[in-house]
């Protein structure tokens, strides 16, 4: 090798090690369904570059129905997945140690919607009804909430008849059910959209039976926080995530619209997503330490209602080790 090969090599070397010395973490984060504005602070911190000043070089995968965050964290798929708490307090009791590291939503979405032409006007007038609900872990809290009434949920006059609900809200429109499980950001939309009005319906949401749980939060794997560098690019990436959630929060709008460009199905609709961005942004976290802040109180609530129920209940014994306040707390030093 001549001199100026050798030089050249050289220089290439030290142009790799500067690059190497300052490359950007890499994270992969695994949502827990489709993409769209539920998730609207990631793709804002992303389109932002809020993940890249934080040296955070951040994949965003959505979900699906036949995607399980929890098995793709497992499968070394992803770094970071969204999941809702009782989901991830099941999984952690059957041995995947999943750890909160940051709560996105304080308050819960999700509500019952129910036509009044039905005659129900409270709770008291579910006996007889045909109620639809969501399988796959989001049962749990509905479960709960029928135990609390004094239902069964085996159908018969003095109970209530349980419809096992696609992920849609067909069964209001087609005579299957009184009631439908709606999230106030998004199917409760495709209700209206769907032509019946405000008027016509009646809401019960989670939050106000005392019936609500954690939705919304941010998973990973318990030893993965033993690895100082790994628990370095948890804190950047939740520093950034914060940020992306506080803009979107501020301009619903144009969350909405940088949502809709990352959206490859081309199902979102423009008007969809923007107002399901104004919805979440009513759910954030909002405890004195802001958005990220899994609130105790809110966890051993959340750890009360599964525990409560009397059909299968989701967990058996009161988890411990399920969140941590190590990565908040770090976020909060950058």
């Amino acid at each position: 090798m001549n001199r100026t090969l050798i030089s050249l090599a050289s220089g290439a070397a030290l142009l790799a090690a500067s690059f190497g010395a300052n490359a950007a973490e890499k994270l992969t984060l695994q949502l827990k369904w489709v993409t769209q504005a539920q998730f609207a602070g990631y793709y804002v911190a992303l389109n932002k570059g809020f993940y890249k000043d934080q040296g955070i070089d951040l994949t965003i995968k959505p979900g699906g129905p036949d995607i399980a965050p929890a098995q793709v964290l497992a499968g070394g798929g992803a770094d970071v997945v969204v999941d809702w708490l009782p989901s991830a307090l099941a999984t952690r009791e059957k041995g995947l140690p999943l750890v909160n590291i940051g709560q996105i939503y304080g308050k819960s979405g999700m509500m019952l919607t129910c036509l009044k032409s039905s005659g129900i006007s409270s709770p008291a007038d579910f006996k007889g009804k045909t109620l639809g609900v969501w399988f796959f872990g989001n049962e749990y809290p509905f479960l709960s909430w029928m135990s609390k009434l004094g239902y069964s949920t085996t159908g018969g006059e003095d109970g209530v008849t349980v419809l096992k609900q696609g992920f849609n809200v067909d069964p209001i429109f087609q005579g299957q059910a009184d009631c439908v499980s709606t999230m106030t950001y998004n199917e409760y939309g495709q209700v209206l959209d769907g032509g019946l009005s405000n008027d016509e319906l009646i809401l019960f949401k989670y939050e106000d039976e005392g019936v609500a749980t954690l939705e919304d939060g941010l998973y990973v794997l318990e030893d993965s926080l033993k690895d100082p560098k790994k628990l370095d690019a948890y804190a950047k990436f939740l520093k950034a995530t914060i940020q992306g959630w506080e803009w979107a929060a501020a301009n619903p709008k144009e969350a909405g619209l940088i949502v809709l460009d990352y959206d490859d199905t081309g199902a979102q609709t423009e008007e969809h997503q923007i107002r399901m961005a104004g919805e979440v942004a009513k759910l954030l976290a909002s405890s004195g330490k802001g958005v990220g802040y899994l609130e105790p109180a809110a966890f051993d609530r959340t750890v009360k209602v599964l525990l409560d129920s009397d059909s299968s209940p989701v967990i058996t014994k009161v988890p411990e080790g399920a969140y941590t306040h190590v990565v908040f707390d770090a976020a909060a030093k950058l």
